[in-house]
């Protein structure tokens, strides 16, 4: 069981004056808002470690797929993996959002940023659509040559120990069989010890339980049912947003003519979809889609996990950083969850190179409160907007029905409306970090 144990001090504690340590900072948690956070710290004179309890090829191979914004675009383009991996995901050009059967739908497209003032100019889409094990490769890749960053997978972190001026990290690492890549049963325990530690480690982190921060938030009524598809028709690079009584369906295209669906729904009608033969459950999702993919078939397992919305009491503490889902949770709907980790990943980047490259301890707690308090607060618009739009386009209550719809019509046909509206959706609104403007040359 990870356990903390933390001495308090008033005093700031300068570089200089650290005892020796092995690393700058230990991040835990292999996926992507963490290893993004290595690729981010590449070639900053940071010594980073990365422990992961599982190895690299399976944290890699889960079967997921993404909602990427294109703000997450622009801070991946500028830590410098972004041509890695834009050439195997989709850019879709259109969203186009509607409400169950009603026949009025909202198209956007990327001349509709125009009325900002502020047009894209990474690409000519609207976002992206793209899998895991595309993305987490290219990040690995990224850091194959890096001799800055440590891996240290598959291990488990059994004890984080704070003092005043470091923190001890206490993990037993795994042997792994070089030719099945299986674990071998032997294991050593061995301590580093940092600056800072990052929590990356997910929703149930652990290193954010033992450190004693709360969190505040609610469980949905709902579940969401994830697949890939194949379509007949073309999807046309656009990403599908349709609201029903039962919650919203994202329907968003993926490379070959396929399609990642999320499709939510009360816990027991969400559980009943995943069991449903398959015939029967492709013609449900045929009905869904109102026929505008044609025939589907599926190409995965249907995948059940529960929503929740949740905030952490505190991003930091004493030589302590949460990132990504560590910090927050969100409702799928509109596909920000992961875009919020990648802002995280490009903040506290930004917070700790500067503070390092002024002299300072990047894991004293004034520094770290530079991040909070950017981060924070802008996490906190996107989980109420999807709070909002999730109540809003449930239920069939009539005054609510009424409201929704008003709301699609407005956002069509008033400008400055939808432009708003989709600054929030494309991660454009809110400060740009230092990452987001490093575009590499085109």
């Amino acid at each position: 069981m990870v356990s903390e144990k933390l001495s308090q001090t008033d005093s700031i504690s300068q570089i200089a004056t650290l005892p020796k340590l092995d690393y700058d900072l230990v991040i835990v948690g292999g996926g992507i808002a963490g290893t993004a956070l290595a690729c981010s710290l590449k070639n900053s004179g940071l010594k980073v470690a990365l422990i992961e309890s599982q190895s690299k090829s399976v944290v890699a191979a889960r079967k997921l797929a993404y909602n990427l914004s294109l703000m997450s675009g622009r801070i991946l383009d500028g830590i410098g993996v972004w041509q890695q991996i834009l050439p195997k995901i989709t850019t879709y050009r259109q969203i186009s959002l509607s409400d169950g059967n009603y026949p009025r739908t909202v198209q956007f497209y990327p001349e509709d940023l125009a009325t900002t003032g502020k047009k894209p100019t990474l690409t000519e889409g609207l976002g992206y659509v793209g899998e895991h094990q595309v993305m987490l490769t290219a990040m690995q890749e990224f850091l194959a040559d890096c001799s800055e960053v440590t891996w240290l997978s598959p291990a488990e972190v059994l004890q984080v120990n704070y003092q005043s001026d470091f923190v001890e990290v206490e993990l037993r690492r795994k042997d792994t069989d070089k030719d099945t890549n299986n674990l071998s049963g032997e294991s050593e325990t061995l301590t580093v010890r940092s600056r800072l530690v990052v929590a990356a480690d997910g929703a149930k982190s652990r290193i954010r339980e033992a450190a004693g921060i709360g969190t505040h938030g609610w469980k949905y009524w709902q579940s969401c049912v994830a697949m890939t598809i194949k379509t007949e028709k073309s999807h046309n690079n656009i990403a599908f947003e349709r609201f029903w009584p039962s919650g919203p369906m994202g329907v968003l295209p993926l490379p070959g003519n396929r399609c990642q669906v999320v499709w939510t729904a009360p816990h027991r009608e969400a559980q009943a979809l995943q069991e449903l033969d398959a015939k029967e459950f492709l013609a449900k999702l045929e009905y869904r889609t109102a026929g505008l993919l044609g025939k589907l078939d599926l190409l995965s397992d249907r995948y059940v996990f529960p929503v929740q919305l949740m905030q952490s009491d505190h991003y930091t503490q004493h030589r302590l950083a949460l990132i990504g889902d560590a910090a927050h949770c969100c409702h799928p709907v509109g596909g920000q969850g992961l875009n919020m980790g990648i802002r995280d990943v490009a903040a506290i980047a930004e917070v700790i190179k500067t503070a390092h490259q002024q002299g300072e301890d990047i894991g004293d707690i004034g520094v770290l409160r530079r991040y909070e308090s950017w981060r924070r607060k802008e996490n906190l618009v996107i989980l109420g907007v999807t709070d909002f739009l999730d109540r809003m386009f449930s239920g069939t209550l009539l005054p609510v029905v009424a409201i929704r719809r008003l709301g699609l019509w407005g956002m069509g046909v008033v400008p400055l409306f939808k432009s708003l509206s989709l600054r929030v959706m494309t991660g454009l609104f809110g400060r740009h970090p230092r990452l987001a403007q490093m575009l590499s040359v085109k």
